[in-house]
């Protein structure tokens, strides 16, 4: 009877080990599901996350283009119509002055012609060169740059445009300087053509080696939120730039109470 009892014991014991081992195994196995799914999502997101990054960088690269070629556009079309059309009537001057049997008063207009044409020509290709590289950015400096840009646009009477550095600009690095001289550019156009800006301040400085630009103005702000405004070509343009320049950069902004970037650079 007691050899029965313990049989029985053990068969019991077998089964509840086989039952616990069974059930452990079920564990085992929900466990590695649960690691095989959460490692799955968790991948899917990060290729989710490179694909955003990856479909920005195209974007930016996409804006760096089209400002690219809107920009080789414009000065094609200054060299033709301003500089080819006025060298082409000089060149038309020209060849009057072999005509025969000229008065005096003739010859003094044709000449009077080719001079100021040719003085023409000359202002605009000065522009143009201008527009591409300002030479007093080449020459002085970011600093220098900037504050010319101030004075143009403190000239027009319709903003009134502060600028104060607590830093300064290693001249070698004009390259990218002049990512930084466009960036200011397009705010500006923008503050005064698209905020109606009357007053905006501009401060550089230096934060950790790094120099951060502070650029704000009392305009009509907008959302910036809003699909339209963080996609539009303009803003684009500068994250492009800003990205160029391994900065990063931060908005404050909303409709009816101005705007405000801060990037480093």
């Amino acid at each position: 009877m007691k050899k029965i009892n313990d049989t029985m014991i053990t068969n019991n014991l077998n089964e509840v080990v086989g039952f616990l081992f069974i059930i452990f195994l079920m564990m085992a196995g929900v466990v590695i599901l649960f690691f095989y799914f959460s490692r799955k999502k968790i991948i899917q997101k990060e290729i989710e996350k490179k694909n955003l990054e990856i479909n920005h960088q195209k974007e930016l690269l996409r804006s760096v283009i089209l400002t690219q070629e809107d920009e080789r556009k414009r000065i094609a079309q200054d060299l033709h119509d301003d500089i080819s059309s006025k060298l082409n009537v000089v060149s038309l001057n020209t060849h009057l002055l072999k005509t025969p049997n000229l008065s005096e008063a003739e010859l003094q207009e044709i000449t009077k012609n080719i001079t100021e044409l040719t003085q023409k020509a000359l202002e605009n290709s000065r522009r143009i060169a201008h527009d591409l590289l300002p030479p007093v950015l080449e020459k002085f400096g970011l600093h220098a740059g900037i504050e010319e840009l101030v004075v143009e646009f403190n000239s027009s009477k319709v903003v009134k445009v502060v600028y104060k550095s607590e830093t300064t600009f290693d001249i070698n690095e004009i390259d990218k300087h002049l990512h930084v001289f466009r960036i200011l550019q397009e705010l500006l156009n923008n503050s005064v053509r698209h905020g109606k800006a009357t007053q905006i301040n501009i401060l550089m400085k230096s934060i950790n080696g790094k120099n951060e630009c502070v650029y704000s103005d009392n305009g009509i702000g907008f959302n910036y939120n809003s699909v339209e405004s963080s996609k539009g070509l303009g803003m684009k343009n500068i994250e492009s730039r800003i990205s160029f320049l391994n900065g990063s950069f931060s908005i404050l902004t909303s409709v009816n109470n101005g705007f405000q970037i801060n990037f480093t650079f």
